[in-house]
């Protein structure tokens, strides 16, 4: 059973992965506990990509405001995404967020990102990418790196599961990296919300369950042809 509060007893949230709970929790074992899971910080509740940006939100954090960050675990739990065009909207929705704010290293590695953002978003065709506008606006005001990303890249189309694996993940460590290097004012703050952006906008794509009785009109139809 999946709970949506934080059961009284658990440990402080805390840096990196822990054995047990007497030993210290992070924000995903947190979220394992929630989804009635077995201990792991690498929980089935939750898509691998917004997994790990919790995880380097959570490690990135200074001690003593990363509790801060409880609040918005039960929302992870049951985010488990939906195909390719849910993860390029989300990993698009990261590094637009943190692009004004990281370093000129991180703003390159993030362009780099939403290169392949928009390169998937081609291949599935037009409205199918949540925000692909904004992915192409912030490539066109930066034409000069994107000529430099493009260079690096082959050129052949990544699957699902290399955008996941490698293109996604980068993304989420060049946005945090960023904002931890730009020492940028109240930068814990600052990384709460880009894991609460991730959050949204992963609630936000997230398919919704076909709704109950989606079969009525034929039922309906069988119905007038039984008593015709």
């Amino acid at each position: 059973m999946v709970t949506h509060e934080i059961p009284d007893g658990l440990p402080v949230l805390s840096r990196g992965k822990h054995r047990s709970p007497r030993k210290g929790a992070c924000f995903m074992e947190m979220a394992s506990v929630l989804a009635n899971e077995k201990w792991s910080d690498h929980p089935g509740c939750t898509h691998p990509v917004l997994a790990h940006l919790a995880r380097l939100v959570n490690d990135h954090t200074s001690d003593q405001n990363r509790g801060e960050l409880a609040p918005l675990i039960p929302s992870v739990v049951g985010l488990r995404g939906g195909g390719l065009p849910w993860t390029v909207g989300l990993t698009a929705a990261v590094a637009l967020h943190a692009l004004p704010d990281v370093p000129a290293s991180s703003q390159r590695a993030l362009l780099a990102g939403l290169v392949r953002c928009h390169e998937a978003a081609v291949s599935l065709g037009p409205g199918a990418v949540d925000g692909e506008d904004d992915i192409r606006q912030a490539l066109a005001d930066n034409p000069g790196v994107v000529a430099w990303a493009r260079r690096f890249s082959s050129g052949a189309p990544l699957s699902e599961k290399q955008f996941e694996r490698r293109s996604a993940p980068s993304v989420m460590q060049c946005a945090v990296g960023g904002l931890v290097a730009a020492s940028v004012y109240d930068s814990d703050t600052r990384l709460r919300d880009l894991l609460r952006v991730g959050i949204d906008t992963g609630l936000r794509l997230q398919p919704r369950p076909a709704p109950v009785g989606t079969d009525w009109p034929s039922t309906r139809t069988g119905a007038a042809r039984s008593t015709s």
